[in-house]
């Protein structure tokens, strides 16, 4: 529901807005998108920009994903304070201008928004080439049959995961689409396993990707890095690739604060 808000009188309405900004976000510890607190206060979304970016500048607010906006801790109403967030996307720009730049392929950042059962794409590096996997930012993809869902699905928590397991519906794009819940069960243990997953033309006849997961500090999976191409392109030098998205996916990480020894099994 909208609510519209009705200056009162004398009061300054950017102030107003901030502070129902942070009342909104205390309800219950909600993470919200920017989309969802326009449509909630009723404020335009190029107004309400503004506001969220100073929020968390002053770390009055954290953004546990580039799209999503929550109280963060160092809030009083938190009662502690945290270290300062890394913005993924800054974060991994470089490493993937190198990884496209050393392999030719595009390269993509995925992030599985709260509450949400697609991936989507935040940042990205497109291959220089004629032929190329091309996509927008903002896109979302399948988690069952796509590297970079396939990559954030595999080490979500157990019970996030089992409850996706259950709740999403996979649908067939191509030929070689697994829509089965017992083999994608099957295969998120084995990304598990390897730290990493090769898609062919699983979701687009004729391209593929390979994606690694990326971790913070604190062990917890904050997206996947995937590299897209051609199918065939991508089956002639396989092995060096998956050694290039697996070491750029763990500089990712390690650049985030996450250490080797909290790897997750």
């Amino acid at each position: 529901m909208v609510k519209e808000l009705t200056p009162t009188s004398g009061a300054h309405r950017a102030a107003g807005r901030i502070l129902d900004v942070l009342e909104h976000l205390a309800q219950g510890g909600q993470t919200l998108t920017l989309a969802d607190l326009s449509h909630r206060l009723g404020v335009p979304k190029s107004s309400m920009l503004p506001l969220l970016r100073t929020l968390v500048a002053r770390k009055w607010i954290e953004q546990p994903t580039p799209i999503s906006y929550r109280l963060s801790d160092r809030h009083p109403i938190a009662g502690r304070w945290n270290a300062e967030p890394l913005e993924l996307p800054k974060v991994a720009r470089p490493f993937l201008e190198r990884l496209t730049h050393d392999t030719g392929e595009s390269s993509f950042i995925g992030v599985l928004p709260h509450g949400a059962d697609s991936v989507v794409y935040i940042e990205k590096v497109e291959s220089p080439q004629v032929i190329r996997y091309s996509a927008e930012l903002g896109e979302q993809r399948p988690l069952h049959c796509t590297a970079v869902g396939m990559a954030v699905f595999a080490y979500l928590a157990p019970t996030q995961r089992d409850e996706l397991l259950r709740s999403i519906r996979p649908r067939k794009f191509t030929g070689r689409t697994s829509t089965s819940p017992a083999t994608i069960k099957r295969r998120l243990s084995q990304v598990r396993q390897d730290g990493v997953i090769v898609t062919l033309e699983e979701y687009v006849q004729g391209a593929g990707a390979i994606a690694a997961p990326i971790f913070d500090r604190n062990n917890v999976v904050v997206g996947a890095l995937s590299l897209a191409g051609p199918a065939d392109r991508l089956r002639a030098r396989l092995d060096p690739l998956v050694d290039a998205v697996k070491t750029s996916s763990l500089a990712i990480s390690v650049a985030l604060g996450w250490r080797p020894a909290t790897a997750p099994r």
